[in-house]
């Protein structure tokens, strides 16, 4: 049985050799910078219903209460990238990494310093109004959540909604055929922080695995999938991702 000092140096090795590596992100990567997770016994779903406070049908019915939630969610100043997502940004300079694929809003990857980033759930960082069509920035809203103040439109609009997919809406379909894509192409497919039971983009390592990529797994927790991995590693991605990084640093150079 491979210790996981073993198991990191495994992934190193593999990572170190790819040509063309595609990292997988869920909300466990965000959950180590402070962002609340949705599912589990503390889950904001424990706490808020999702119909009503992040579903299309229940943004047109109340606005403000997709806003109060998303304050708890996503003030991003309690939130700052981690070292994961610092390590996943180096992967990518140093010509490894060729794509981040997330399923969090947070835009902690860009702020990281990723540049190529496919956002399957949309991100907050525009904000536009159903009504007249105003489109806003994130840095815009959060001075008026942070007054705690409803959000409105300068047209006195309620329905400002940010770029973000919600229950009831589709994932933006040239996002997922870009992730689908960039799964099939990979030489080495990285899942950081996913339960991988969101579908479909917990069909990607399956896309990456039927095309002949090594896999490799980093989550606190066992999956359902973790069987197709070549390499599971049970930790935080914080903890697990500098290290890897550092093996692949030592074997590059």
């Amino acid at each position: 049985m491979w210790g996981i000092d073993e198991k990191i140096q495994m992934a190193g090795e593999i990572i170190a050799n790819a040509k063309h590596a595609v990292v997988f992100t869920g909300a466990g990567v965000s959950a180590e910078s402070g962002v609340p997770t949705f599912r589990g016994k503390d889950g904001l779903w424990s706490r808020y219903d999702p119909e009503e406070v992040a579903s299309i049908a229940g943004f047109r019915r109340n606005p403000d209460a997709f806003w109060n939630f998303s304050k708890e969610l996503l003030l991003k100043k309690k939130a700052h990238p981690n070292p994961a997502h610092y390590g996943i940004a180096e992967l990518e300079k140093m010509g490894i990494v060729k794509a981040v694929i997330t399923q969090n809003v947070d835009m902690l990857h860009q702020r990281a310093g990723s540049r190529v980033v496919y956002e399957l759930h949309g991100s907050m960082e525009m904000v536009d109004c159903l009504d007249c069509g105003k489109t806003y920035r994130w840095d815009d809203i959060e001075e008026i959540l942070q007054r705690d103040e409803n959000v409105r439109c300068s047209c006195g609009s309620p329905y400002l909604k940010p770029r973000v997919v919600l229950f009831g809406e589709q994932l933006p379909q040239n996002v997922l055929a870009s992730a689908i894509e960039e799964s099939r192409k990979c030489d080495v497919f990285i899942v950081v922080g996913s339960s991988l039971v969101v579908y479909p983009a917990a069909n990607l390592p399956i896309y990456a695995k039927k095309s002949g990529a090594r896999l490799i797994i980093v989550n606190t927790e066992r999956t359902h999938a973790d069987g197709i991995f070549d390499v599971v590693i049970h930790g935080k991605a914080g903890e697990v991702m500098p290290r890897i990084v550092e093996v692949v640093r030592r074997l590059r150079h």
